[in-house]
């Protein structure tokens, strides 16, 4: 395939890709049978027109191995519940304290502080009870746990926590912001293309390239998002910019400059691209679109 030809692959599959978790998480909240406030709550927040990015990679990296897509579309999902889950979170006021995502009401804004926290709570424990719905046992439980290290203590929730110790902090030492975006951004990243990997049947090796180029997306991602948030604006980013600011909360961007955090993040994906292409050759290609993609993204 020339530039040409794999660029306009990459944007099927992704597209395609996309349709597929959106048409399996509505399906799966059409389903829920119970019309209680707090699942009003999780449906609202996780229909609300999100990206799919971490249930894409589930779905690419399985098609990458066992050709199949369609193998990783329940832990796609599953991951997808657990981001939402962590952003009905981040925005309440308690956190980042932000009354927009998506262009729309948060959750907490919308249905009260209360139900929001609930909310997020029954997405992260449906997340585990669609993992278990796997036709492989053996997969499911691994699948298990890999989404629950990577957003548990150990990760997501660790970089929670260390994100809020640096408002009071302000260490302006790169190293404790990176450890903070490897945490509460890179971690379930990493987990989707993880569980994607584990639904294909990856080999070890498979998976030792695979986990370079998912840190390395991971962390372009969130230095990605700072400088976004500087540089955009509420309409184009569905929700408040300028939080890091208001906060007083330093990042990358803020410390190296918008020019030096945008060459470090397209380093990273050039690395990225380098290891996966050499692994996986002409099967790579939706992963190379979607690593540019993060260093071009606007939103």
């Amino acid at each position: 395939m020339d530039g040409e030809e794999v660029m306009t692959s990459g944007i099927n599959k992704y597209q395609k890709y996309y349709l597929t978790v959106e048409e399996a998480l509505n399906n799966i909240f059409s389903d829920l049978n119970d019309e209680s406030v707090v699942t009003e709550a999780m449906r609202y927040s996780i229909l609300n027109g999100g990206k799919r990015f971490r249930g894409i990679i589930a779905l690419a990296f399985c098609e990458v191995i066992s050709g199949d897509y369609k193998e990783a579309i329940i832990p796609a999902c599953a991951v997808e519940m657990v981001h939402s889950y962590s952003l009905i979170h981040d925005d309440l006021p308690i956190m980042d304290d932000d009354d927009f995502r998506r262009g729309k009401p948060s959750c907490h804004v919308k249905y009260g502080e209360a139900t929001a926290l609930l909310a997020g709570d029954g997405l992260l424990t449906l997340a585990f009870e669609h993992l278990s719905k796997m036709p492989d046992a053996q997969k499911s439980i691994e699948c298990v746990g890999v989404l629950a290290s990577a957003s548990g203590h150990r990760g997501m929730i660790l970089g929670q926590q260390l994100d809020i110790e640096n408002e009071n902090k302000k260490s302006k030492n790169i190293n404790d912001l990176l450890k903070i975006y490897k945490n509460k951004t890179g971690k379930l990243i990493s987990a989707a293309g993880c569980l994607g990997l584990i639904a294909g049947n990856a080999s070890a090796e498979d998976r030792q390239v695979s986990s370079y180029y998912l840190d390395n997306i991971g962390l372009a991602f969130q230095i990605i998002d700072d400088v976004l948030d500087i540089t955009s604006t509420t309409e184009t980013m569905g929700k408040p910019v300028g939080s890091d600011i208001k906060n007083d909360k330093p990042t990358i961007a803020s410390v190296n400059g918008i020019e030096e955090s945008i060459r470090y993040s397209k380093s990273l994906i050039s690395e990225a691209k380098e290891k996966i292409l050499e692994r996986f050759g002409e099967k790579s290609h939706t992963l190379l679109f979607i690593a540019d993609k993060v260093i071009n993204r606007v939103n």
